[in-house]
Protein backbone atom coordinates (compact mmCIF):
# COMPACT_ATOMS: atom_id res chain seq x y z
CA UNK A 1 0.00 0.00 0.00
CA UNK A 2 0.68 3.40 -0.89
CA UNK A 3 -0.17 6.93 0.87
CA UNK A 4 -1.51 9.32 -1.52
CA UNK A 5 -2.99 12.81 -0.99
CA UNK A 6 -5.88 13.53 -2.76
CA UNK A 7 -6.50 17.05 -2.95
CA UNK A 8 -10.10 18.61 -4.19
CA UNK A 9 -10.19 21.82 -6.13
CA UNK A 10 -12.76 24.33 -6.63
CA UNK A 11 -14.15 27.73 -9.08
CA UNK A 12 -17.01 29.02 -7.82
CA UNK A 13 -17.21 31.57 -10.63
CA UNK A 14 -15.48 32.25 -13.98
CA UNK A 15 -14.35 35.33 -12.25
CA UNK A 16 -12.07 33.59 -10.09
CA UNK A 17 -10.30 31.74 -12.89
CA UNK A 18 -6.91 32.91 -14.13
CA UNK A 19 -6.68 32.29 -17.31
CA UNK A 20 -3.51 31.18 -19.96
CA UNK A 21 -2.66 34.17 -21.83
CA UNK A 22 -0.22 32.21 -23.68
CA UNK A 23 -2.11 30.43 -26.90
CA UNK A 24 0.40 28.23 -28.50
CA UNK A 25 0.63 27.73 -32.33
CA UNK A 26 -0.81 25.21 -34.23
CA UNK A 27 -3.58 23.61 -31.94
CA UNK A 28 -6.99 22.76 -31.80
CA UNK A 29 -9.54 22.06 -28.87
CA UNK A 30 -12.33 20.16 -30.49
CA UNK A 31 -14.96 18.54 -28.39
CA UNK A 32 -15.50 14.48 -30.03
CA UNK A 33 -18.93 14.74 -30.36
CA UNK A 34 -19.62 11.06 -30.61
CA UNK A 35 -19.08 8.47 -27.94
CA UNK A 36 -15.90 6.50 -28.93
CA UNK A 37 -14.60 4.13 -25.92
CA UNK A 38 -11.98 3.63 -28.62
CA UNK A 39 -10.86 6.98 -28.21
CA UNK A 40 -11.26 7.56 -24.94
CA UNK A 41 -9.50 4.67 -23.65
CA UNK A 42 -6.70 5.64 -25.57
CA UNK A 43 -6.25 9.49 -24.52
CA UNK A 44 -6.71 7.74 -21.03
CA UNK A 45 -4.17 5.03 -21.35
CA UNK A 46 -1.84 7.55 -23.03
CA UNK A 47 -2.13 10.47 -20.90
CA UNK A 48 -2.75 8.92 -17.85
CA UNK A 49 -0.10 5.50 -17.76
CA UNK A 50 2.81 7.12 -15.97
CA UNK A 51 0.52 8.44 -13.04
CA UNK A 52 -1.23 5.02 -12.53
CA UNK A 53 -4.76 6.05 -13.88
CA UNK A 54 -5.92 2.31 -14.14
CA UNK A 55 -9.44 2.49 -12.54
CA UNK A 56 -10.98 2.43 -15.67
CA UNK A 57 -8.53 -0.11 -17.80
CA UNK A 58 -10.63 -3.09 -17.55
CA UNK A 59 -13.55 -1.75 -18.51
CA UNK A 60 -15.16 -3.01 -21.29
CA UNK A 61 -16.11 -1.22 -24.40
CA UNK A 62 -19.87 -1.25 -23.21
CA UNK A 63 -19.03 0.45 -19.95
CA UNK A 64 -17.31 2.65 -21.64
CA UNK A 65 -19.91 3.40 -24.30
CA UNK A 66 -22.66 3.88 -20.99
CA UNK A 67 -20.64 6.35 -19.70
CA UNK A 68 -19.30 8.58 -22.52
CA UNK A 69 -23.31 8.46 -23.90
CA UNK A 70 -24.76 9.52 -20.34
CA UNK A 71 -26.03 13.19 -20.83
CA UNK A 72 -23.76 16.14 -19.74
CA UNK A 73 -20.62 13.87 -20.11
CA UNK A 74 -18.06 15.57 -22.97
CA UNK A 75 -14.70 14.84 -24.00
CA UNK A 76 -12.80 17.38 -25.58
CA UNK A 77 -9.42 16.65 -27.23
CA UNK A 78 -6.13 19.19 -27.73
CA UNK A 79 -4.59 18.47 -31.44
CA UNK A 80 -1.01 19.92 -32.19
CA UNK A 81 -0.46 19.89 -35.66
CA UNK A 82 -3.06 17.56 -36.17
CA UNK A 83 -1.55 15.08 -33.57
CA UNK A 84 -3.78 14.12 -30.05
CA UNK A 85 -1.65 16.52 -27.27
CA UNK A 86 -4.31 16.03 -24.71
CA UNK A 87 -7.55 16.15 -23.08
CA UNK A 88 -10.19 16.74 -20.79
CA UNK A 89 -13.36 14.93 -19.42
CA UNK A 90 -16.17 17.15 -18.35
CA UNK A 91 -19.60 16.18 -16.50
CA UNK A 92 -21.76 18.22 -15.61
CA UNK A 93 -23.65 17.19 -12.29
CA UNK A 94 -26.55 17.90 -10.14
CA UNK A 95 -26.54 21.32 -8.26
CA UNK A 96 -24.40 23.26 -10.71
CA UNK A 97 -21.29 21.27 -10.35
CA UNK A 98 -19.49 20.17 -13.45
CA UNK A 99 -16.34 18.00 -12.57
CA UNK A 100 -13.08 18.18 -14.53
CA UNK A 101 -12.97 14.05 -14.42
CA UNK A 102 -9.84 13.89 -15.93
CA UNK A 103 -7.52 16.05 -17.52
CA UNK A 104 -4.11 15.95 -19.07
CA UNK A 105 -1.55 15.91 -21.73
CA UNK A 106 0.73 12.96 -23.85
CA UNK A 107 3.63 12.92 -22.66
CA UNK A 108 5.74 14.04 -25.54
CA UNK A 109 3.65 17.19 -25.21
CA UNK A 110 4.51 17.98 -21.44
CA UNK A 111 6.35 21.05 -21.59
CA UNK A 112 5.48 23.01 -24.85
CA UNK A 113 2.94 25.68 -22.65
CA UNK A 114 -0.09 23.89 -23.38
CA UNK A 115 -1.26 22.84 -19.90
CA UNK A 116 -2.36 26.23 -19.43
CA UNK A 117 -4.28 26.35 -22.28
CA UNK A 118 -5.75 23.31 -22.08
CA UNK A 119 -7.00 23.92 -17.99
CA UNK A 120 -8.30 27.43 -19.78
CA UNK A 121 -10.05 25.84 -22.31
CA UNK A 122 -11.72 23.10 -19.79
CA UNK A 123 -12.70 26.07 -17.51
CA UNK A 124 -14.34 28.32 -19.85
CA UNK A 125 -16.02 24.86 -21.76
CA UNK A 126 -17.40 23.57 -18.02
CA UNK A 127 -19.26 27.36 -17.16
CA UNK A 128 -20.59 27.39 -20.31
CA UNK A 129 -22.47 23.87 -20.19
CA UNK A 130 -25.32 24.77 -18.91
CA UNK A 131 -26.48 28.70 -17.40
CA UNK A 132 -26.79 26.94 -13.88
CA UNK A 133 -23.11 25.92 -13.40
CA UNK A 134 -22.02 27.60 -10.65
CA UNK A 135 -18.91 25.54 -9.81
CA UNK A 136 -15.99 23.70 -11.42
CA UNK A 137 -14.38 20.91 -9.78
CA UNK A 138 -11.14 18.45 -9.95
CA UNK A 139 -9.64 16.27 -7.80
CA UNK A 140 -5.52 15.89 -7.88
CA UNK A 141 -2.99 13.72 -6.11
CA UNK A 142 0.53 13.07 -5.17
CA UNK A 143 0.30 10.02 -8.28
CA UNK A 144 -0.29 12.91 -10.78
CA UNK A 145 2.28 15.14 -12.65
CA UNK A 146 4.50 16.94 -9.85
CA UNK A 147 2.98 20.30 -11.37
CA UNK A 148 -0.32 19.72 -11.81
CA UNK A 149 -1.25 21.15 -7.69
CA UNK A 150 0.34 24.10 -8.35
CA UNK A 151 -0.71 25.29 -11.91
CA UNK A 152 -4.15 24.59 -10.86
CA UNK A 153 -3.86 26.93 -7.85
CA UNK A 154 -1.80 29.21 -10.21
CA UNK A 155 -5.12 30.05 -12.16
CA UNK A 156 -7.30 30.34 -9.32
CA UNK A 157 -8.29 27.34 -8.19
CA UNK A 158 -8.72 27.00 -4.32
CA UNK A 159 -8.63 23.77 -1.78
CA UNK A 160 -12.05 22.44 -0.48
CA UNK A 161 -11.19 18.79 0.74
CA UNK A 162 -7.94 17.07 1.54
CA UNK A 163 -7.68 13.34 2.44
CA UNK A 164 -5.16 10.56 2.91
CA UNK A 165 -5.84 7.37 1.04
CA UNK A 166 -3.78 3.93 0.79
CA UNK A 167 -3.87 2.80 -2.87
CA UNK A 168 -1.79 -0.11 -3.84
CA UNK A 169 -0.06 0.48 -6.76
CA UNK A 170 2.05 -1.83 -9.37
CA UNK A 171 5.80 -1.33 -9.18
CA UNK A 172 6.32 0.47 -12.27
CA UNK A 173 3.28 2.56 -13.91
CA UNK A 174 1.00 1.11 -16.13
CA UNK A 175 1.94 1.53 -19.97
CA UNK A 176 -0.64 2.87 -22.49
CA UNK A 177 -0.70 -0.75 -24.22
CA UNK A 178 1.13 -3.92 -23.55
CA UNK A 179 4.73 -4.12 -24.51
CA UNK A 180 4.82 0.07 -25.40
CA UNK A 181 7.39 0.10 -22.72
CA UNK A 182 8.03 4.28 -22.65
CA UNK A 183 11.82 5.04 -22.24
CA UNK A 184 10.95 6.81 -18.22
Amino acid sequence: MTSVKRTHLELLSPGAFRPSIRIPTDVTVMQAVLPSPELNRFLYAAVGAEYHWNDRLPWSWSEWMAWLARPGVETWVAYQSGTPAGYFELEAQDGGNVEIVYFGLLPAFIGRGLGGYLLTQAVRRAFAMRPDIRRVWLHTCTLDHPGGLAGYRAHGFSTFKEEDIDVTLSETPTDPWPGAERPR
